[in-house]
């Protein structure tokens, strides 16, 4: 089922994306806006929705009952061919959108995932949700237009990416929202909807990926058995799908190559059958990923030619097979692996996808045009992105800088003149782009000197192939020494964390072997450190380091993950206190990796903020401002919630608090809400406080600011050894603050969380 917001006439389509700035559709229905059809109560939508997909379905069996059996299984590959003799055009299933529309030409070019969910803002993953729904059709709508059926250029977009990021030396990890369930699953949730729409059609089709249990090796994962269990698959690796797929009404579903608990999760009756369609009640389409079906035979073993191997996919439900095991389907029928029934349940479930999407059919969506690609609208959403993303870890006092007080400027690092640590992976291209190198520049105009050296290679120990080692380093110190201030650039770009087959890290396939910065950078940081001046370390990184050398001897560090393609005239704005940094960690920054465990361990036992064993360097949800944001009061249904304190509720169905905000400091500042909940008398509770709910919020320098942060029954369950999710107890601690309520977090910050007691009655 599409649980769908509401359907908008083209005009108001239209408006939403390249109109007022910052819109969403119910901002647009609280300002008078109707919806088309007269749809207006959640349970309305719910019934249209449900008629909508009967409909479909309706009309797929009709056309899938005029094929022939072959044309039925061509069908299925993911670059499914014509049929003229049905006025079937061709159709590749294969189009990317994990942060902007990628690998199809010019789109607009949004922070890598991680840098998003960093912003802790499901109102912004809609709208860049929105955004690339729209900029892919209006890809769709000039490509087929010359009837260019390529790869890349359909609706059926592969992201999110909603696997948790459970280890910090994944290279897959910044295609994430990062380490926590519930973080993962309400921006998980936001994104599909903003992606879908909320037409009379599906403006794009969204992918929830990679279904289940899938977070590195890179190296091994065609033929890794992840092992989890049945705690840990329902309360950390199951939610956020679980979420999309009831709530968001995610419209596919990719598998990913590994086995889990012993079966290939593109041929597994547990997660397929009887979790996804059978608990869940999935009703849209399973895509493999791509050649994961033919692992099935050559590395996982559990089928002996690729004719089987097709025949465990298809029978299992998988629909699409990207790769090519599909194209030995009709001998798999001829062998007697599987009927003719199989083939045309998996057909009419894709053509049912493409009516949704409107394609056999004139829609709203078809006038949307190529303006509406990299429009001004679109890469302003772009640039509040990357400033809500941004983390500040540390900061002794120099920033913001005071341009008025310097005369030079130091900008040092392999990634500060980099185009490559803008955009991570998945991306598609921009017509611009602004490395912070050049938004410092750019910033700092004609009165303040800005010098600049590479300082070493990303990973090599030479920039030149002729020079000796180090032969950038006394040009660093040399910038170093000249300059009043020196902003020290470093971290990875997508050559050394990304995904097996696609990094040029092809030792550790895409994944870290530790989280150390490479040799050379490691030695460039210590040599400009050494050169005494206030330094301030940019990491451009998608995932945790070991930044504890620069946390101890560096003035100030931000974690600005990969900002998107004209992020570094946002970094700049940020430097000088145009912007106030506001973004949160969605992923613990560990110490180092001796204490974590083994990396092909999914046991979640000292993983993540909520298992964690000792102290981290930098906690989830952690991140400094420029302002002095405290939070002031906090109440429930009228009743102040105070520390120490008691709450008691009759139900948890209507527990909703508000929270005041105060801002001591000097500069305006945006904030984030967080809360955190444990059940106390609860055997099976998570170690650490859970996260259940979060608010972003602006408050003025001086000023105060309100919001009301709603906490689901679900928040006072925990999942018991045999995967159940119940209520165990009936004492609960609930924490509302601006970051976890941890020690390090208070050494971090010097604030202090609410922290009150919730009894149910």
């Amino acid at each position: 089922m599409i649980f769908l917001k509401g359907v908008y006439s083209l005009s108001t389509a239209q408006h939403l994306t390249c109109g007022k700035e910052n819109q969403t559709a119910r901002e647009y229905a609280s300002a008078g806006y109707m919806p088309a059809g007269g749809y207006g109560t959640q349970i309305e939508m719910e019934e249209k929705n449900v008629r909508d997909r009967a409909s479909a379905r309706k009309r797929a069996q009709e056309l899938v009952s005029q094929m022939t059996l072959e044309e039925k299984a061509s069908q299925l590959r993911y670059d499914a061919p014509a049929i003229p003799r049905l006025n079937i055009p061709a159709y590749n299933w294969w189009n990317e959108g994990l942060h902007g529309v990628a690998r199809a030409g010019v789109a607009t070019s949004f922070p890598q995932a991680i840098g998003m969910a960093a912003a802790f803002d499901t109102d912004l993953m809609e709208q860049v949700g929105h955004v690339i729904g729209v900029e892919g059709r209006a890809k769709y709508n000039a490509y087929s237009a010359q009837d260019d059926r390529d790869i890349y250029k359909g609706l059926t977009f592969w992201s999110p990416n909603v696997n948790i990021f459970r280890d910090p030396r994944w290279g897959r990890g910044h295609e994430t929202y990062g380490e926590d369930p519930y973080l993962t699953g309400e921006l998980g949730k936001a994104f599909v909807e903003g992606l879908q729409g909320d037409g009379d059609v599906m403006q794009a089709a969204a992918c929830a990926k990679h279904f289940a249990v899938h977070s590195g090796p890179e190296a091994v994962r065609h033929k890794f058995d992840a092992k989890a269990s049945k705690k840990d698959m329902w309360e950390t690796y199951l939610p956020a799908f679980e979420k999309l797929v009831k709530e968001a009404g995610v419209e596919a579903v990719m598998g990913a190559y590994n086995r889990t608990n012993g079966e290939p999760c593109c041929g597994s009756k547990t997660l397929m059958q009887d979790i996804l369609r059978g608990e869940w009640g999935f009703e849209g389409h399973y895509v493999s990923d791509c050649w994961a079906i033919r692992d099935f035979h050559e590395h996982h073993m559990v089928t002996d030619t690729a004719e089987e191997s097709a025949a465990m996919a298809l029978k299992a439900g998988c629909d699409v097979n990207c790769g090519n095991t599909y194209l030995h389907m009709m001998k798999a029928y001829q062998d007697g692996l599987v009927t003719e029934e199989e083939i045309t349940l998996a057909a009419e479930r894709l053509f049912t996808t493409r009516f949704l999407l409107g394609l056999f059919d004139e829609t709203e969506y078809d006038q949307i045009g190529y303006d509406k690609i990299e429009c001004r609208e679109h890469l302003a959403l772009a640039d509040r992105a990357t400033a809500e993303g941004v983390v500040l870890l540390k900061n002794n006092g120099i920033l913001p800088l005071k341009k008025e007080q310097l005369k030079a400027i130091g900008v040092v690092g392999p990634n500060a003149n980099s185009r490559a640590a803008l955009v991570g992976n998945y991306h598609g291209t921009s017509s611009r782009y602004i490395t912070v190198l050049e938004g410092i520049q750019d910033a700092a105009g004609d009165d303040v000197r800005v010098y600049y050296s590479e300082g070493c290679h990303l990973f090599r120990d030479k920039a030149e192939s002729l020079g000796r080692r180090h032969d950038r380093i006394t040009e660093a110190v040399s910038v170093a020494q000249n300059s009043d201030v020196v902003i020290l650039c470093v971290g990875l770009d997508e050559t050394l964390e990304g995904e097996e087959g696609d990094t040029g890290n092809s030792y550790a396939s895409g994944d870290k072997v530790d989280l150390l910065l490479p040799q050379p950078q490691r030695e460039l940081v210590e040599a400009v450190l050494k050169a005494g001046k206030p330094t301030i370390v940019l990491n451009m990184t998608g995932s945790a380091m070991d930044l504890c050398v620069e946390q101890e001897q560096a003035d100030a560090i931000m974690q600005l993950w990969y900002p998107g393609a004209r992020g570094g005239r946002t970094v700049a704005q940020l430097l000088f206190g145009q912007l106030s940094p506001s973004g949160k960690l969605p992923v613990t920054f560990y110490r180092n990796t001796e204490d974590l465990p083994a990396f092909e361990d999914y046991s979640m036992k000292g993983r993540t903020y909520r298992y964690i064993e000792n102290e981290p360097l930098y906690p989830f949800g952690y991140g400094l401002t420029y302002g002095d944001v405290e939070v002031a009061a906090v109440s429930c249904s009228g009743s102040p919630a105070v520390n120490g304190g008691e709450i008691t509720l009759d139900s948890p169905d209507a527990f909703r608090l508000h929270v005041k905000l105060a801002n001591r400091g000097q500069m305006d500042t945006a904030e984030v809400v967080q809360v955190y909940i444990r059940a106390e008398d609860a055997p099976d509770a998570t170690p650490a406080a859970k996260l259940c709910g979060f608010a972003r919020a602006s408050v003025a320098a001086g000023g105060e600011a309100s919001v009301t942060v709603p906490i689901g029954a679900e928040a006072f369950t925990v999942v018991n050894q045999e995967g159940e999710r119940l209520v165990e107890g009936k004492t609960f601690t609930v924490s509302v603050g601006l970051g976890q309520p941890d020690a390090r977090t208070r050494e971090l910050t010097g604030k202090e969380c609410i922290t009150f007691i919730v009894k149910l009655a």
